[in-house]
């Protein structure tokens, strides 16, 4: 038996036994649902419709998919093959946070990458080789808390910092789920925002980033040689800007020059950053005390508070996939289906278990994704198939790194989440 045919049979298995626990979605009939198999010369089967809940949970069952997906988008017509002739009613507003799509420091200890035209390899997020400048790799994405610490926090600021405050959402109307993998989706669901189309999906979009945003309209502006600056007494994006400006001129001037000199973030000259630890205090006196709004820094002109405010506009905004927000046809992954690549659970969680969610150790069994434990003592025994696995944190207990030909014995969820991951083979 093939490792596929192998997780495939342990994903009927479960699927078999948490029948009656399979969510069912809003509308399911007129919603278009998709999945991959695990023969891998299929891509994707999609433009699947289903009118029962039973019909839904039949097809899963028989088919098991490697990922299972349901659109956001409701039709009249679902199942039919070409978009135009769906019927399309509405959609409603997903937003994907997955930290595949930016960077995080923990990426430099355990996504590595092969560069395809030199060869070259090493670790992080790197934009093109380092040796021979070409932007094509293989990569092998790991997962750790951190990352998913990073994940977490960036949708309880999309959720309070934005959703709530500034768009009025209700967090009843909210729907939170842990993607699986590396992530977070969110869906809201209502008759207004099903109506946006993808326009106005990418305003939406660009506000919650922070993209194209105007200084000049939020008030900086050069006036007599004099640079006027944001208030935060002014609402909204204003009002972010200057908490978090207040927030980082608090921090130590060493921990300060550190983050102006880091070429990831602000990557300030020397003699930039001397200039503004010298007059860091008195700017934060201003901002505190909010009666002069005039920015007064050695060497720091329109351009310079325009690079310095881009960066802070980059910490305030929320990191999501954007093309996921925009796209009106997008299929997401089903609440309750299996990631393919880890073998855990797309878990939905209520906004009041947020916080304590902890998706590689969740103490909580009725919202725990990792569903391949075993009551007894098992073991399997695997053969590492990739050149370097990474290091490996799962409910406490830390598992490699490994290496190529090396022979473990590991505990059966550890044994899924190596094989989904193709970095292993049963022995």
């Amino acid at each position: 038996m093939t490792d596929l045919i192998y997780l495939k049979r342990l994903f009927q298995a479960y699927y078999q036994e948490e029948r009656e626990s399979i969510p069912i979605v809003n509308s399911l009939n007129l919603r278009e649902f998709g999945f991959i198999p695990w023969e891998k010369k299929v891509f994707m089967k999609r433009h699947m419709k289903f009118e029962t809940p039973d019909e839904l949970k039949d097809n899963i069952i028989q088919n098991a998919p490697k990922h299972l997906y349901s659109s956001g988008s409701l039709y009249m017509l679902p199942d039919a093959k070409e978009m135009e002739n769906k019927k399309y009613l509405g959609c409603d507003l997903i937003i994907d946070i997955d930290v595949d799509h930016f960077y995080t420091p923990c990426k430099n200890n355990h996504d590595l990458w092969v560069c395809k035209e030199c060869g070259n390899k090493g670790s992080g997020m790197p934009d093109k080789c380092p040796k021979c400048k070409a932007s094509k790799f293989s990569k092998l994405n790991w997962v750790c808390d951190d990352c998913l610490d990073i994940a977490k926090k960036e949708i309880k600021k999309l959720i309070y910092d934005f959703l709530i405050p500034d768009f009025g959402i209700n967090e009843k109307d909210m729907k939170i789920a842990f993607s699986g993998h590396r992530g977070y989706h969110l869906k809201i669901e209502g008759d207004e925002l099903r109506s946006l189309n993808s326009d106005e999906r990418r305003e939406i979009v660009d506000y919650l980033t922070g993209n194209n945003i105007s200084f000049e309209l939020l008030g900086l502006i050069e006036r007599s040689k004099e640079i006027h600056g944001l208030s935060k007494e002014n609402l909204g994006w204003s009002q972010k800007i200057m908490r978090k400006v207040e927030e980082f001129l608090s921090k130590p001037k060493t921990e300060i020059e550190r983050i102006l000199l880091d070429d990831k973030r602000f990557n300030f000259s020397q003699n930039y950053v001397s200039s503004f630890l010298n007059y860091k205090d008195d700017f934060l006196e201003l901002i505190k005390k909010g009666e002069r709004n005039v920015w007064a820094i050695e060497g720091f002109g329109l351009i310079m508070w325009k690079k310095f405010l881009k960066e802070i506009v980059k910490q305030v905004g929320v990191e999501l996939d954007e093309p996921v927000s925009i796209d009106i046809h997008r299929l997401i992954r089903y609440p309750g289906s299996l990631h393919g690549k880890t073998g855990f659970k797309v878990q939905e969680i209520n906004m009041n278990e947020l916080e304590d969610f902890n998706p590689l150790d969740e103490p909580n069994e009725r919202i725990d994704p990792i569903v391949f434990k075993t009551e007894k003592n098992l073991s399997y025994k695997l053969e590492i198939t990739e050149m370097e696995v990474p290091m490996t944190k799962i409910k406490g207990a830390k598992y490699g790194p490994y290496v190529k030909g090396e022979k473990i014995e590991v505990p059966h969820h550890i044994a899924v989440f190596l094989l989904c991951k193709e970095v292993a083979k049963l022995i």
